[in-house]
């Protein structure tokens, strides 16, 4: 939404208040002011946010989370038009701190609610998305000189910030032995937690088929380098794979308790390996058409519902397609 805006009003003066962490991935787009908030600091980041932007009025302030952290961030800034989601996506006392909101959207992507904002702006609408995600010159030569000796590689980013959402290691070994036979070399990608690592070694003791192991070892920017010179990526509801859409990546999406026609990867649902449907109809008594829009499923052992063979089918149709 923000590359849509920089396109088709070039003269904007843009400024973004986002994460300590994800300005890391996107903070060099050039032509954003970029304002991190530091939730970790408490209070004390809501008063920092009020005198960093003290003596500005902004045209419009689009509050594009709900949760109750960005609705008091919100109150720090001063615009003459507070757009938010609308009725049905406002949560947490949204609407009281918005006076304008998007429109209503029917089974709409994450992606084309905030896609609605600049709607809701009058920004003209473009034939297709497109991220322009900056990479540097110093990134892409660091990910070139480590899998230069791989040839066609596959990164299997395992896990998810909630352990529940993460498929059984077991499995993604066999998938990575599936791989390997066909001729592609496997590495792992993840971030410097416990759990990350945790996974990764769980995977390395059932496997002998993984090439590289770059988990907790890269960047944000290194990590996305890294899968933009990939041949595909397999990962569940995790960044990594929505990382992969914004640099063209192939996905394969491990679902369960979401619905990845909600937060999948925006350009491969056609790959998705998904059990929601099954588990929320059998928890909820109803499909998911049925339900509000978002609902999630619960439990710990859901990920396990996804078969070796529903995630080999997919990849031997990413194989079919000439990769």
């Amino acid at each position: 939404m923000v590359q849509r805006i920089r396109r088709q009003w070039p003269d904007a003066r843009l400024t973004w208040v986002i994460g300590k962490v994800e300005n890391q991935l996107v903070g060099d787009i050039p032509g954003v002011n970029f304002v991190i908030f530091d939730k970790r600091q408490g209070r004390q980041a809501y008063a920092q946010l009020k005198q960093q932007l003290s003596g500005q009025t902004f045209d419009a302030l689009l509050v594009m989370q709900v949760a109750l952290r960005a609705n008091f961030a919100a109150m720090q800034i001063k615009a003459k038009r507070k757009i938010g989601f609308d009725w049905q996506r406002s949560k947490e006392f949204h609407w009281l701190f918005t006076g304008k909101r998007i429109q209503p959207q029917q089974h709409a992507h994450v992606l084309d609610g905030f896609m609605a904002f600049a709607d809701a702006l009058g920004v003209p609408v473009e034939d297709s998305v497109n991220w322009d995600m900056p990479l540097s010159e110093q990134d892409k030569s660091w990910a070139a000189e480590q899998t230069q000796p791989l040839g066609d590689y596959v990164i299997i980013s395992p896990a998810a910030s909630k352990a529940e959402r993460n498929w059984l290691p077991e499995r993604y070994a066999q998938i990575a032995d599936y791989l390997h036979q066909q001729g592609k070399s496997v590495v792992l990608c993840g971030g410097p937690g416990a759990l990350d690592r945790n996974v990764a070694d769980a995977i390395l003791a059932h496997t002998n088929a993984i090439r590289a192991d770059f988990v907790g070892k890269t960047s944000l920017k290194q990590m996305l380098a890294l899968i933009a010179g990939a041949k595909l990526v397999i990962a569940p509801d995790t960044g990594p794979a929505h990382m992969a859409t914004t640099v063209g990546t192939p996905v394969i999406g491990l679902y369960a308790h979401s619905n990845p026609r909600r937060t999948g990867p925006y350009l491969d649902q056609h790959r998705v390996v998904s059990v929601y449907d099954e588990l929320v109809l059998q928890q909820k008594g109803k499909t998911w058409q049925a339900l509000p829009w978002g609902t999630r499923v619960k439990g710990a052992e859901l990920m396990a519902r996804i078969s070796v063979q529903a995630v080999q089918a997919k990849v031997d149709a990413w194989l079919s397609e000439g990769y």
